[in-house]
């Protein structure tokens, strides 16, 4: 019931179960997240995420609000949503909604890219008709129950930024001093203590600056702010979590969150639903 993606890069065309609404995820893979979402009505209230989203519609419209306008996508389209814009989402028909996201982190973006200093691309039209870059995102959003092969994972990284670059009209600022070494630094010390509270003091050490410079550079490369970035990773690690069946009660705690509130909280200004319905909708597709 899934829908097929041939390998000319046009979506096949199979039933949509039209009395089910699900989320599938595929394993995880460094730096990047796949999913498909099929549903009805508006599912999603505004958020955000910290990464590039990068979605091929499937069946039916996709509709969201996105930077100030709203946006309608149909099947064959590729939607292009950079790190911290604003979005909400919703099924555009009574015959609801299938598409596939791939969510690629900026750090690894920028490896893909020609030049070390480059800004991220900033691609002003969300919804663009390009059969090169959704054949490039069918390559790895085709077979959401398999891992992505390493040598597949680095070329369709390369692939996606050259696309982007092309696409971009409206790069980011780009800084006159390279501190790229600095927030790599900072980067690596958030994963690996994203599970406690970070201070700016232990930033600052790290990337041997001022707090608020600091911020601007990080922004600068990687798309948001130290302390979004931060949040983003323990509710990735929420996410898995809930994936795999695990009780929401414990979740709030073993991720780094204050108390559950602050969990609930987060977890719907990023992923604009709560906890509980994320689980209800990936409940079917455990193992």
């Amino acid at each position: 019931m899934t829908e097929a993606i041939e390998q000319d890069g046009e979506p096949g065309i199979e039933r949509l179960c039209k009395t089910r609404e699900r989320f599938i995820a595929a394993p995880a893979s460094p730096g990047i997240e796949r999913i498909e979402a099929q549903f009805f009505g508006n599912m999603f209230s505004p958020h955000r995420h910290d990464t590039y989203a990068l979605g091929i519609t499937m069946r039916g419209v996709q509709t969201f609000n996105y930077r100030g306008e709203y946006r309608a996508s149909n099947p064959g389209n590729v939607i292009v949503l950079h790190p911290d814009e604003l979005h909400d989402g919703g099924a555009g028909t009574d015959d609801g909604l299938q598409y596939r996201m791939l969510y690629l982190e900026p750090a690894l973006l920028r490896r893909g890219l020609d030049h070390e200093t480059a800004s991220l691309p900033f691609v002003g039209d969300p919804i663009i008709h390009d059969p090169a870059l959704w054949a490039i995102l069918a390559s790895v959003l085709g077979e959401l129950e398999s891992d992505v092969d390493p040598l597949l994972r680095d070329q369709f990284v390369t692939d996606i930024a050259h696309r982007l670059s092309q696409h971009a009209k409206t790069p980011l600022k780009q800084s006159r001093y390279n501190a790229s070494l600095q927030m790599e630094q900072v980067r690596a010390f958030l994963e690996a203590n994203f599970d406690r509270p970070v201070l700016s003091h232990e930033l600052e050490q790290v990337a041997d600056m001022d707090r608020y410079r600091l911020i601007r550079h990080f922004r600068t490369r990687f798309g948001t702010t130290p302390y979004r970035y931060l949040i983003m990773r323990r509710l990735q690690q929420a996410r898995a979590l809930i994936t795999l069946g695990q009780p929401l009660a414990g979740i709030a705690a073993e991720t780094g969150f204050s108390d559950q509130s602050h969990f609930n909280r987060h977890f719907r200004q990023a992923f604009g639903l709560t906890p509980g319905r994320w689980s209800e909708l990936a409940a079917p597709h455990r193992h």
